[in-house]
């Protein structure tokens, strides 16, 4: 089974980096990029310092793409034989660690939107799961990269 993740509309530089690294740690197979989530590279096609300062070069060594037609690029990917596992606080969500995935799955996609909104409600109706992490304090939730550690280790166990 081929393991990725699909990162959309993610603002910050420093959380694609940091979740860079993490897919790196974790054994995952290939990042997907799309809407405003920073690149590796610049418009130029240089590497981007930003980015390598908190990747450690992970950016350079995780094999990634641009999604640049959502939502058909995420169809396609499914007619394919893709699972789409969204990482949302959400009615229809289960809790991370009781989420158990088909093991005919050809391609398991764990996907993480935007820091503060998440995803669009459209994007929610493609997803196979939702999963959520609890949470028991005042906040209402983690950091983009610290919530996609947490999932990572867990879905792809």
């Amino acid at each position: 089974m081929k393991k990725s993740v699909w990162l959309h509309n993610i603002r910050s530089v420093y959380n694609v980096g940091s979740i860079f690294r993490t897919v790196d740690a974790v054994g995952i197979d290939h990042i997907y990029l799309s809407g405003y989530t920073p690149l590796p590279v610049d418009r130029f096609g240089r590497n981007r310092n930003d980015m390598h300062k908190i990747a450690l070069g992970a950016e350079q060594s995780v094999s990634w793409s641009q999604l640049s037609n959502i939502p058909e690029d995420i169809v396609a990917l499914k007619n394919e034989g893709a699972r789409l596992v969204c990482v949302e606080q959400h009615n229809n969500s289960v809790v991370y660690d009781r989420f158990v995935h088909d093991s005919n799955t050809l391609e398991l996609i764990l996907a993480m939107g935007e820091e503060t909104t998440g995803f669009d409600p459209e994007i929610l109706l493609l997803a196979h799961d939702i999963i959520e992490i609890p949470m028991r304090g005042e906040k209402e939730s983690l950091n983009v990269s610290v919530a996609f550690g947490i999932a990572a280790y867990s879905v792809f166990k």
